[in-house]
């Protein structure tokens, strides 16, 4: 502890004036000119919007065929796009119609809440708070 105390000499010019010697050529030796300028490519590029009432802005250009069924294909879902499944995620909704026909009337697979006198009743008698659905 009495080490970290003890003060730091104090130096003279001749010491300060080749420390700033030092340090201005560590700095000459990592500066560089740069003549040629390009955009990062890693970087993201913010576009400035168009004036709207701007008559260069608003020429009407040829539309390209070629970009526009490109962009046109790479808004299609993947079933539209591949006849078959590309990730092994997409098998599982890939076959989304039903195996049998939902048929609403068929008694025999729909089970729907029939109300009756007694259990309007008795849903009325829970929705207002009695708990004796156990006796």
């Amino acid at each position: 502890m009495a080490h970290s105390m003890q003060e730091k000499p104090i130096h003279d010019e001749v010491h300060q004036n080749q420390i700033l010697r030092e340090l201005i050529l560590k700095e000459l030796r990592a500066q560089k000119l740069h003549t040629e300028y390009h955009v990062n490519p890693l970087r993201k590029v913010h576009t400035v919007t168009r004036k709207p009432m701007s008559w260069h802005d608003n020429l009407e250009e040829p539309a390209d065929g070629k970009f526009l069924n490109l962009i046109h294909h790479a808004a299609q879902g993947p079933r539209k796009k591949y006849p078959e499944t590309q990730t092994e995620n997409q098998e599982i909704g890939w076959n989304s119609e039903p195996l049998v026909n939902p048929d609403r009337q068929d008694r025999r697979l729909n089970h729907f809440r029939v109300y009756h006198d007694i259990t309007l009743y008795k849903a009325k008698m829970w929705s207002l708070g009695e708990d004796d659905r156990h006796k």
